[in-house]
């Protein structure tokens, strides 16, 4: 480990992917092991051969002099011998007792099959799990339930935040089927091919491809062309279904919808087709280049 400074040590390792919570647990479990032992650090001077060969371990690409600090920490938990052993010229606890307490608080990958953690010692670590602490404190007050209890509240509260969202994006659907003025109304013809061609506000583009599967018992042989708009942006859904499939294409009408409205595209298959863009202003323009394509 590197000393980052007083309380703080980094630790880079060869490692195949992200540190899992159950591995940090054991680490840390077994490093405040350590610290609970209460040995005394000891240090000697000696060659750099000598010192890996007798299993200190180095900082990789570190340079060291004909002579090098080897620091032995702790006892290992299992079987025989020390728990650490290192190459390092820094200053160190006199007992590991003195570090008093470990706790990792950051996991990363710094390079290809690298990763890092971070933890804190002493004082450092205590503030940190006390404001942990406060954080799970503060839920509680806001919940009006015991700490043991604040994770299953979450729990049901997302629950429940994923089942009104689908109530809403299920309103809307309904809503936006049933529409309103000419926006209800029935297909129109354009170069001989029946499409149904609507916008839809407040309808997000993962809601249009079901709304445009209802669509499609209204229009059996013919495109239907959707442009949702939501947060300021829009989003095209284009089907063909029936005979229509034969003379054109979802994509080319996707695409050119897109276009129109400031996107870069669209894409998907001859008869379903979709694609985004960022103004959602221009839907009314989307639709008009559709019927222009269709017109030819």
């Amino acid at each position: 480990g590197q000393m980052v400074d007083g309380e703080r040590v980094r630790f880079d390792f060869s490692h195949g992917g992200p540190v899992t919570l159950a591995e940090i647990e054991a680490i840390e479990a077994e490093v405040n092991a350590v610290i609970r032992q209460n040995q005394s650090a000891r240090t000697e001077e000696m060659a750099p051969d000598e010192a890996i060969a007798a299993g200190a371990v180095a900082l990789f690409g570190e340079k060291y002099g004909e002579s090098v600090r080897v620091l032995t920490l702790g006892e290992a938990l299992e079987g025989e011998g020390a728990y650490s052993v290192e190459l390092c010229g820094g200053t160190h606890v006199d007992r590991t007792g003195d570090i008093a307490l470990f706790k990792i608080v950051s996991e990363g990958g710094v390079a290809a099959g690298v990763r890092r953690i971070e933890g804190l010692t002493g004082e450092a670590a205590r503030r940190w799990l006390v404001g942990q602490a406060a954080v799970a404190r503060s839920l509680s007050e806001q919940f009006r339930t015991p700490v043991s209890e604040v994770l299953a509240r979450v729990e049901a509260l997302e629950a429940q935040r994923r089942k009104l969202e689908k109530e809403l994006a299920e309103a809307r659907r309904q809503l936006a089927m049933g529409g309103g003025g000419a926006a209800a109304s029935g297909p129109e013809e354009v170069g001989g091919v029946q499409l149904l061609a609507r916008v839809m506000d407040g309808v997000g583009g993962k809601d249009l491809r079901p709304i445009a599967e209802e669509f499609k018992k209204q229009v059996p042989d013919g495109v239907i062309a959707l442009i949702g708009t939501a947060d300021g942006k829009a989003a095209v859904t284009v089907a063909v279904t029936g005979p229509a499939a034969q003379r054109v294409s979802a994509v080319d009408l996707a695409k050119a919808a897109v276009l129109a409205l400031g996107g870069q595209g669209a894409g998907g298959r001859p008869d379903f087709a979709q694609g985004g863009a960022p103004d959602a202003e221009r839907a009314e323009d989307g639709l008009a280049a559709v019927r222009a394509l269709l017109a030819g």
